[in-house]
């Protein structure tokens, strides 16, 4: 267990010396300035937003509902910028620098020290995500006195798929090198968001295709299908109109979701694990 936490702690000296956490720490403070100003203004506005006299909408639900949505892209991308730069380098980084050798030959080994760097990265990452979600959460709460049927599930969700993303960069450090891996990773990671919002469009226009493919890529992707099933549960109460306006933009509407995604997403994890386990034990440092 010593062991473990050494390692641990390694990764984290490693990402400070790095500055990795000075620029998710500027980053993160930039967007919730920035949000917590545009959710004042709206909800502060709200009242004079007068929609179509037959269009029954609940604009206070819509707009936080729409706004929460927005946070959890935000914080997602965060969380996954943050998880990139901790991992893209665990095993091609460090066997360029020669770190790797004196340690996997005898004191750790390699499954040791690949899951112990998983572990430390998706500590730090969940513990980030939950905070920017939760901060999101009370300043819409505090601005429009909002909240979400369900408010931990969605953040839990979104810690769920940055760990997800986690152990898919992992995998890649063990086959690619550091840059390749960072530029692989966030090409999976826009994929996977341009096929939600491609869902969306598909549901918008009728399209049984789009969403079928859609629905494909976030059950390739599970980290999107979290996502998406996150984005469902803060609308599920609204219905009638405002329902339908949610699940028709790009914050609020899902078409892969349920207990299925998730038992999935488990599985997917530990298959990506113990790949890049595998992998590993077979790589000539």
């Amino acid at each position: 267990m010593s062991v473990v936490v050494t390692i641990m702690g390694y990764g984290f000296r490693e990402a400070v010396r790095r500055r990795v956490f000075t620029v998710v720490v500027v980053l993160t403070a930039i967007f919730l300035v920035l949000f917590w100003l545009a959710v004042r203004f709206v909800f502060h506005r709200l009242s004079a937003i007068s929609p179509p006299a037959d269009l029954l909408v609940d604009k206070r639900t819509f707009a936080g509902a729409f706004l929460l949505g927005l946070a959890m892209f935000a914080t997602l991308f965060l969380g996954v910028v943050l998880a990139v730069f901790l991992t893209l380098g665990v095993v091609s980084g460090d066997a360029e620098r020669g770190l790797l050798q004196p340690l996997v030959v005898r004191p750790v080994g390699r499954a040791t020290l690949l899951l112990s760097r998983f572990l430390g990265a998706a500590i730090v990452c969940v513990a980030y995500v939950l905070a920017v979600y939760g901060i999101a959460l009370a300043i819409i709460d505090a601005s429009g006195s909002w909240l979400p049927p369900s408010p931990a599930e969605p953040g839990l969700e979104l810690a769920g798929g940055v760990v997800i993303v986690i152990a898919l960069s992992i995998l890649g450090s063990v086959v690619l090198s550091s840059t390749a891996n960072g530029i692989a990773i966030f090409m999976l990671f826009g994929a996977g968001l341009v096929a939600g919002l491609l869902g969306s469009i598909g549901h918008a226009l009728g399209s049984h295709t789009i969403e079928h493919a859609s629905s494909i890529a976030a059950w390739a992707l599970p980290f999107e299908a979290l996502y998406q099933d996150g984005l469902r549960l803060i609308s599920s109460s609204a219905t009638g109109a405002t329902g339908f306006l949610l699940q028709l933009g790009p914050f609020g509407g899902a078409f892969v979701h349920g207990w299925g995604v998730r038992v999935w997403a488990v599985g997917y994890l530990c298959v990506a694990l113990g790949l890049a386990v595998f992998l590993f034990q077979r790589r000539d440092l």
